[in-house]
């Protein structure tokens, strides 16, 4: 054995060694993780499909578009099509579906040697929102990044890309600089090393899996090359039963929390969308052990949020603190959501909550903390527990930085804005921000809404809103939570087997393109309460950012996205 050779064998010595060192790394973050996943992952629902939703909301799906059930096994198989390079796998899901906490449990039972065995040497995960703290950004320091150590072998990992598989965590918080409105033009540093990353420009060979929310389709696709389209659809029934279980520490208690649910079809469809489950039974859990009687009824997704903000806000005489009253906070949380959509950031400092008078280590029904060091800094960063927190906070904004009787002009300007963007999205899904507004204008829904939170719901801010009903109803869109799919008649039966679906509609419906002129299913599900359709662990660097606390799958009040 000559020199070079005795170099290369204690090379891969090292390597092998950093490999277990590394599997070790990510069993120890989980671990140490509140509210980790480990032993209590709920199995959520994925179907495969040969294309993305259309980018043109009046297009009409094609009846022969694949949609079968797929396992978290078979993600990366090479299947009956051939690529030069490894697909990217694209994970869809709307709000509260669980991407965050399927891609963690993937990350954990790959180092636990349970997944994907042999076939890749390390499985970064890559939380969007937490790696553009980094200051520097290059494809190195990523790397540096994800493995939590400044002295990782990063070149000779790179020298086998084949074996790397990367999971981009929530694509749509990064920066959209197309989007109208937005104060941040310029491309964080690594946000630029990950769009080279997604456009295979680096790590060109490796493995890539990348969750986004509907709404930011239309900026990804630009940037994919070879693609894989998955929809997850949350939770079956027997999921949901189980997940009541993992919740509740006693049993007494998670039977009566299902028998609720179960007698409530807005509740129990909702359950279906694990982030929404866990704010369903985070708050019935509080009313129990407050020994009060359950007597709402939710009549749809945004009374679910409104009733949990409602049951957390503090009294509006806080004995403790005087300061803490029940409109301050819901105030100051308006207006940090609203900033934060405003400018496409989702995580503040503290400095941001002391501008909107608020206290993050008091609000953690509402407020993730995370620890982060810089240097010999210690800094605490905070988020909304979940997306959907920050976009319902947004919507009621509107309603309470001005007089109650009056929302004035500057609230109707930024409410004109929005509207705009609304109907120059191109892939027609109304934001949820606008759909809680929307829901907040219902009669039921409005007298709720000035009961709780003792706001008036202005006449002119309703008239904007039914202004902007009416001109949506020519435009064929989706409400976030909406998932609708077309089917060929001899796919459905596999599908509901597979899945395990049996709270859905099917409809025949009758293609107008000659091309296709033959009947098709359509498969949905659907938060809303009128059924009618219209036609027409993290990997991060222990000494930078930890895992955000946000898991649908534990106990406490943490919520997955």
């Amino acid at each position: 054995m000559n020199l070079l050779e005795l170099v290369d064998w204690l090379s891969h010595i090292c390597l092998n060694d950093y490999r277990e060192m590394y599997r070790e790394h990510v069993r120890c973050l989980e671990e140490r993780q509140e509210g980790g996943i480990r032993g209590s992952y709920n199995q959520l629902l994925l179907v495969t499909r040969s294309n993305p939703e259309s980018a043109d909301p009046s297009a009409c799906p094609l009846p022969e578009q694949e949609l079968a059930s797929v396992s978290v096994e078979t993600l990366f198989d090479p299947g009956e099509e051939s690529y030069q390079a490894p697909p990217t796998v694209v994970l869809q899901g709307s709000a509260g579906t669980g991407k965050t906490t399927l891609a963690r449990k993937m990350v954990l039972d790959w180092a636990t040697g349970t997944l994907y065995p042999g076939q890749f040497d390390y499985v970064f995960y890559v939380s969007c929102r937490e790696v553009v703290l980094l200051s520097e950004g290059t494809p190195d320091q990523l790397l540096f990044w994800c493995c939590g150590d400044n002295q990782a072998p990063v070149k000779e990992m790179q020298r086998e890309e084949e074996r790397l598989l990367f999971i981009l965590d929530g694509f749509d918080e990064l920066q959209r600089p197309f989007a109208t409105g937005l104060k941040r033009l310029s491309l964080n540093p690594m946000e630029n090393v990950l769009h080279r990353l997604i456009r295979r420009e680096v790590f060109s060979r490796c493995s890539l899996l990348i969750t986004t929310r509907p709404v930011a389709m239309c900026s990804l696709e630009p940037l994919l090359k070879q693609s894989r389209y998955i929809h997850i659809l949350g939770f079956s029934e027997d999921e949901r039963r189980r997940y009541f279980s993992s919740y509740f520490a006693d049993e007494e208690q998670a039977r009566n929390a299902f028998d609720i649910v179960q007698g409530n079809d807005v509740l129990y469809k909702s359950c279906q969308i694990p982030g929404i489950c866990w704010v369903i039974c985070s708050w019935l859990k509080e009313w129990m052990e407050r020994g009060r009687e359950i007597s709402e009824t939710p009549s749809n997704g945004t009374d679910i949020f409104m009733a949990y903000v409602s049951t957390f806000l503090p009294p509006s005489h806080n004995e403790d603190c005087a300061e803490l009253t029940s409109h301050r906070v819901l105030r100051g949380l308006c207006s940090l959501a609203a900033e934060g959509i405003q400018h496409q950031r989702f995580i503040f400092e503290e400095a941001d909550l002391r501008k909107h008078n608020l206290d993050g280590a008091s609000l953690d029904a509402f407020l993730s903390s995370m620890p982060y060091q810089e240097g010999g800094h210690a800094k605490t960063f905070y988020t909304f527990r979940h997306i959907s927190f920050q976009e319902f906070f947004h919507a009621v904004s509107y309603l309470v930085k001005e007089d109650q009787s009056d929302l004035g002009k500057e609230s109707h300007r930024e409410l004109r804005r929005l509207l705009e963007e609304e109907k120059e999205e191109e892939n027609g899904e109304i934001t949820l921000s606008m759909q809680f507004l929307l829901d907040i204008l219902k009669k039921e829904t409005s007298s709720n809404f000035e009961l709780k939170f003792f706001l008036k719901v202005s006449p002119s801010l309703k008239q904007e809103l039914m202004y902007f009903k009416e001109q949506m109803k020519s435009i064929k869109h989706k409400r976030a939570w909406d998932l609708e799919f077309s089917l060929n008649p001899f796919k459905i039966r596999n599908l509901v087997k597979g899945i395990q679906i049996s709270d859905v509609s099917l409809k025949v419906g009758q293609s107008n393109k000659k091309s296709h002129d033959r009947k098709s299913f359509s498969v949905k599900t659907s938060l809303r309460d009128e059924q009618k359709e219209k036609q027409g662990p993290v990997v991060g660097k222990d000494n930078i950012v930890k895992t955000q606390k946000e898991t649908s799958n534990g106990k406490g009040r943490e919520m997955e996205k």
